[in-house]
């Protein structure tokens, strides 16, 4: 049920490590970046709604409710990684992270409501548990291609008059064949229950039109009940962290690690290697403190569990500031992991707890606000911030990505969870 986020975290970690590699290579500066990157969230904002939403109005007798969405999202998202890499000019690789992300988030938001469905409530974190595992894993090999196919196949590692390097379009076709094949083993070998309402929920699907998902889930904002309104706050500080990562990670490490922002430069495609790596290890630390979570969670409760992991995460990209030695880095990517892995389950396990059956689609949609609105604050305000106040120095966005991460760890201790999916109604009346 859960080894297609295998092939969609292929997607996601090619595009979290290299994305902002490519922006450079053809030209970006680093003030850029995070308006470059601004594709990927608004994708997410129009498109994870309307998904989660028809995905909850959707039934084929052989293909059932998610399933058709995991598909269409694997075709599409492989025909953009193989785009991806062979972007030739800035504008053409800003569009293919919008096609590549729009993509991705057509598989990924069913997943998360497909555990929903098929788990009773007892079973949920260690259901989601075993998406991050999966996440962790795909995350591990994909971040890592790159370093690989330099350094084991001798792939040429630098590509002249600024192109985007073999080894990393390499890396994108594989992981492109990576994504088709694991969501659609998922798609084969699972079956879905089919839904009571299914009927009534398609004629409604009929007459409200193709945007009601949308505009219903921005509606569904203002009708959060208590503990996702509460988990809201969390899942924004901790995403507005991810984001500033994901976007600076690389130019920070080349630049303060490595010494070099000249991206045509040996060392320079060395430093973007070796982030891939970075990001390697702490997907590998998620995928291993995915099954470690629960454990702890059932000693000291999920919000004290996150809370915890958040604040490594912080802990670990603070230290970056610090380190000169490019190993040493791999120390500063555990907190992360145990962030990330927290990230990809926690939140999830107490939310799904609390909602109905028949909208776990549509509130997972709304849920998902709380991911891409952060992430278009700092494509929004990040690049602004180091160009006026920092001088434009990569490092620092890294630092007020820790200090968000400590921020929403500090958050959980507002969050009441709820284990018992009444109080949905509870709240709702």
């Amino acid at each position: 049920m859960s080894f297609g986020f295998l092939g969609i975290q292929f997607g996601f970690a090619l595009q979290n490590a290299n994305v902002s590699r490519i922006f450079e290579t053809l030209g970006a500066h680093k003030d850029e970046l995070a308006i470059l990157w601004l594709a990927a969230p608004v994708t997410g904002l129009l498109v994870q709604p309307i998904i989660g939403y028809y995905s909850d109005r959707t039934w084929h007798a052989k293909w059932g409710r998610r399933r058709p969405f995991f598909a269409i999202g694997a075709i599409l998202a492989t025909i953009a990684l193989f785009l991806m890499p062979n972007s030739t000019v800035l504008w053409m690789a800003v569009l293919m992270l919008w096609l590549m992300d729009a993509s991705i988030n057509i598989s990924m938001e069913p997943f998360r409501a497909f555990v929903g469905d098929m788990l009773p409530n007892e079973q949920r974190t260690d259901g989601f548990a075993m998406q991050s595992f999966f996440i962790g894993i795909g995350a591990v090999i994909a971040s890592a291609l790159p370093y690989i196919f330099t350094n084991w196949f001798g792939v040429s590692n630098v590509a002249a008059d600024g192109g985007i390097p073999d080894s990393v379009k390499w890396s994108f076709y594989i992981g492109g064949i990576a994504y088709f094949l694991a969501v659609m083993w998922t798609v084969i070998k699972t079956e879905e229950y089919p839904p009571d309402d299914i009927e009534a929920l398609k004629k409604e699907n009929a007459e409200k039109g193709v945007f009601s998902g949308l505009i219903e889930s921005f509606k569904g904002i203002f009708s959060m009940p208590k503990t996702m309104v509460q988990l809201a706050f969390v899942q924004f500080f901790s995403w507005f962290a991810l984001f500033a990562m994901w976007i600076y990670t690389t130019s920070a490490v080349t630049s303060h690690v490595y010494g070099t922002s000249d991206t045509a430069s040996e060392l320079y495609n060395e430093g973007a290697d070796w982030v891939g790596i970075c990001f390697a290890i702490y997907n590998g630390i998620a995928a291993i403190v995915a099954f470690l979570l629960p454990v702890l969670a059932k000693r000291i409760s999920r919000r004290m569990t996150h809370l915890v992991a958040l604040c490594c995460g912080g802990l670990g990209l603070l230290s970056v500031y610090f380190i000169s030695d490019p190993n040493l880095l791999l120390v500063a990517m555990v907190g992360v992991g145990i962030a990330w892995a927290s990230i990809l389950s926690m939140p999830y396990a107490m939310l799904s707890s609390i909602l109905p059956a028949n909208k776990m689609g549509y509130y997972m949609g709304v849920f998902n606000f709380f991911i891409v609105i952060p992430q278009i604050v700092a494509a929004g305000i990040l690049g602004f911030i180091l160009k006026t106040f920092l001088g434009n120095v990569s490092i620092y966005a890294l630092v007020i990505g820790g200090i968000s991460f400590i921020l929403a760890g500090l958050l959980c201790l507002i969050v009441d969870d709820n284990d018992v999916a009444v109080d949905f109604a509870a709240e709702s009346d």
